[in-house]
């Protein structure tokens, strides 16, 4: 609850202080900035559910 708590007070003080709006980054921020610890994580998640990924890259289209 404190952490939700910060984080909203944390989002209201940079708008205040930039005068910006409020801008939704989306859901797939994080995936977007950083695809290889996606990547990771998804394989990890994978894995401890008990199944063992192998990787094959798509050639690409162009």
């Amino acid at each position: 609850m404190v952490a939700l708590e910060h984080s909203s007070i944390t989002s209201i003080w940079h708008m205040l202080t930039d005068r910006k709006p409020y801008h939704d980054l989306g859901g797939a921020y994080f995936t977007q900035r950083d695809p290889e610890r996606a990547t990771r994580g998804a394989i990890t998640q994978l894995n401890q559910l008990g199944y063992t990924v192998t990787l094959d890259p798509r050639e690409s289209a162009a």
